[in-house]
């Protein structure tokens, strides 16, 4: 072998070891300290996109537990005062009851009278007062509680109502999976008027599938929820399929919408009675017990109609009440998924990230030794291109 000076090979090869041996120390040691494996990209760029998604679900899942429990506290804030509404018609109906019992004095009956309408204000209060986070609780309007991992395939919407309260309408009864009321007849080859459709729920709008059958056809339109009469009334006007079926819009008054029929072969009835229905679409709410209208005031005369009427108000009090409780028990099975499926992520996130102590530690030790010894060898391979000048004296 000749003895060189232009290039000392052995100390590159040194160097080279020496600077790889350098960057795993730096990597080892900065596993070490951060307690995670992947700390750059180019640690391991698969497992780092794998991680990354895993962190944004569990985040999103996370949140969503947080948000249906926040929906748990809206709907136990409103079981809570319709269990108080429930106490002061059980003090309703005995006012009632014992007005009914014709023993008492007209001023006695002023007196318990004063006391009844103590009653239905608070019940109104409670309707109108009762708030969670700054919103009224007691309203038609839909909640709507997301529950996702951040991703459109993993996300379910869960959408309560609470419901109005007043006196005028204590509690709710069940949903009308129909609501329908047919007006006047078609005779046939003649024209008329097809049908009326009336709402009768509190918010005065249609939402769903609405279905004019006709027996032997029928004409369907989807309808948005909370649509008034009004707006229904445009859409049909506009849809070339309800002219077609020989339908037009012959009146709107109130809340009863009129639709007529042509009254030729092209009329969808043709002669046939028809119904017009609607199938609601999420949770619809039907009416509850009126006793601001006819039984303001208890008298001999009413006390009896007035004791079943809060009797039924109780009823329906009671059918809300498990209207949310039903509502409670789905959200906080939610929650649970939902914070079960979190921990599950980022179980599964860890085994990916996380350093491992004992292999970490394992390396540290081979690559502190190994720096010591490459070192060394660069040393080495430097003071061999001094021998050269022996050579020269």
């Amino acid at each position: 072998m000749s003895l060189t000076i232009l290039n000392n090979i052995s100390a590159l090869y040194a160097e080279n070891n020496l600077d790889s041996t350098t960057a795993n120390l730096q990597s080892t040691l900065q596993q070490l300290s951060s307690g995670s494996r992947i700390n750059s990209g180019a640690d391991d760029p698969s497992g780092m996109a794998v991680a990354n998604g895993m962190a944004a679900n569990v985040a999103a899942l996370k949140q969503s537990a947080t948000n249906a429990t926040d929906g748990i506290g809206l709907l136990q804030t409103a079981d809570g005062a319709l269990s108080q509404v429930t106490n002061l018609l059980d003090s309703a109906v005995t006012i009632a009851t014992e007005i009914a019992g014709g023993t008492l004095t007209t001023q006695q009956i002023g007196s318990a009278n004063q006391e009844y309408a103590n009653i239905l204000q608070q019940i109104g209060n409670i309707g109108s007062h009762t708030n969670y986070n700054s919103n009224q609780v007691f309203t038609d309007n839909t909640t709507s509680i997301d529950v996702s991992d951040g991703t459109t395939a993993g996300m379910s919407n869960y959408q309560d109502v609470v419901g109005t309260l007043t006196t005028s309408n204590i509690g709710s009864s069940a949903a009308a999976g129909v609501q329908s009321n047919v007006g006047g007849t078609v005779a046939a080859g003649g024209a008329g008027v097809g049908m009326q459709l009336t709402v009768t729920n509190a918010a005065n709008t249609v939402g769903g599938t609405l279905t004019i059958d006709g027996g032997s056809s029928t004409y369907n339109l989807t309808v948005a929820s909370g649509t008034t009469l009004a707006q229904l009334a445009g859409d049909l006007t506009n849809d070339a399929n309800f002219a077609a079926a020989g339908l037009s819009v012959s009146g709107l008054t109130g809340t009863t919408l009129s639709i007529a029929d042509a009254g030729s072969a092209a009329g969808l009835f043709n002669g046939s009675p028809a119904t017009f229905k609607q199938t609601p679409t999420g949770a619809t709410i039907g009416l509850g017990t009126d006793l601001n209208t006819s039984y303001s005031t208890i008298s001999t005369a009413n006390a009896t109609a007035a004791s079943q009427a809060i009797t039924n108000a109780i009823s329906t009090v009671s059918y809300q009440r498990g209207t949310i409780g039903a509502d409670i028990n789905e959200l906080t099975s939610a929650a649970s998924v939902a914070s079960a499926e979190s921990v599950n992520l980022a179980s599964a996130q860890n085994s990916i990230t996380a350093t491992d102590y004992g292999q970490a530690a394992s390396n540290l030790s081979k690559y502190e030794i190994l720096s010591q010894t490459g070192i060394s060898a660069l040393a080495q391979a430097n003071s061999v291109q001094q021998e050269v000048l022996k050579l020269l004296q």
